[in-house]
């Protein structure tokens, strides 16, 4: 028996019947010799780990663009958080932690530079529109690898955690594990925390601004929200699925209150006055590269010509800008519109 079997039968005896075992994954587009050591779903987390589009989060923004402090989240960090935050809920709901960590690894993977204003550019201009979760599949099982149509050839329960993660109200969805519901609630507990944590750091917010009787219900540090809302993840949710119950939520009250804090951070960060301001210095720098490449097709690196040749111009001009990082935005902008000075 190898050591993946191992694991597998470890599994069977030690998860709770609602989780997702390795050896009962619906398998993968293309089938492939199974590793001797890793399962299916610790796979897909080296994969998604080793690829380039998950290093490029590192410099994506996730809500302040182009800051000088290092203390900031960027798209990756914001991962890590859900990341974390996902296989804490996992674990005391005795849930299969390598398939967790695979969809919250590679659930933000489609994400455009600039944080969401790059999305709605894109939305804007590309025939058909554009959506991050959509991406993430094309990215993962289209675009990476370097190899026209390859992709990372994932299971069909990372890919489909990583295209259901947003939003959280769970009507009309059929989710084909719980892992992917708990990294979806994670991801929104992660990020309405994190921002909070980082208005507060830029000035943006401060402490007298947040709404009170929210910060009663919700906790009035960074650790103490989070802790809310996983706690009553975990213990709202074990006698539900103790009871048959395949859907993922937060007790009414904490869910009301939680919708309240999103809706105060979009109003009040993420459609303000600040974020505003530098959206519009973000859109302008994509929509001048978008019709750039659309006019010089032939500027694009030879993958991304062969894209153009098979689906159009727009299409592939938008998987290129997608991939890349704000600074490489921005350091690209200035070579194509600042003059080089002539030396003598």
């Amino acid at each position: 028996m190898s050591i993946r079997e191992v694991i597998e039968s470890e599994e069977r005896q030690r998860l709770a019947p609602w989780a997702a075992c390795a050896a009962d994954s619906m398998g993968r587009k293309h089938p492939e010799e199974e590793d001797p050591i890793r399962t299916c779903y610790m796979r897909d987390r080296d994969r998604i780990t080793h690829s380039s589009a998950f290093r490029s989060l590192k410099h994506k923004t996730q809500v302040y663009i182009s800051t000088v402090s290092d203390h900031y989240r960027t798209r990756l960090t914001h991962t890590l958080e859900v990341s974390q935050i996902s296989r804490t809920i996992g674990r005391a709901l005795d849930l299969n932690l390598d398939l967790i960590e695979a969809i919250a690894l590679g659930h933000d993977v489609g994400h455009t530079p600039f944080s969401h204003s790059g999305e709605e550019v894109f939305n804007r201009l590309l025939p058909g529109g554009f959506d991050h979760q959509q991406h993430s599949l094309r990215v993962l099982t289209h675009i990476e690898q370097g190899k026209y149509g390859e992709g990372l050839n994932l299971t069909g329960e990372t890919l489909d955690g990583i295209l259901k993660h947003r939003g959280l109200a769970a009507a009309g969805r059929k989710d084909l594990t719980v892992e992917g519901q708990i990294v979806r609630f994670s991801d929104k507990i992660a990020y309405v925390q994190h921002d909070i944590d980082d208005s507060l750091r830029a000035g943006v917010l401060c402490e007298e601004d947040m709404p009170g009787d929210l910060v009663a219900v919700l906790g009035d540090t960074h650790s103490r929200r989070i802790a809310t809302l996983v706690q009553d993840i975990i213990f709202y949710n074990k006698p539900r699925l103790e009871a048959g119950i395949r859907e993922i939520s937060m007790t009414p009250a904490l869910m009301e209150s939680f919708q309240k804090m999103r809706q105060f951070m979009f109003k009040t960060v993420y459609e303000g006055p600040y974020c505003m301001a530098e959206k519009e210095k973000a859109i302008y720098i994509l929509e001048f590269l978008f019709q750039y490449f659309c006019r010089k097709p032939d500027k694009l690196p030879a993958f991304y010509q062969n894209i153009a040749k098979d689906e159009g111009t727009k299409r592939a001009v938008v998987d290129y800008l997608s991939g890349m990082t704000d600074q490489y935005c921005l350091t690209l902008f200035q070579a194509l519109t600042i003059p080089l000075p002539k030396l003598f």
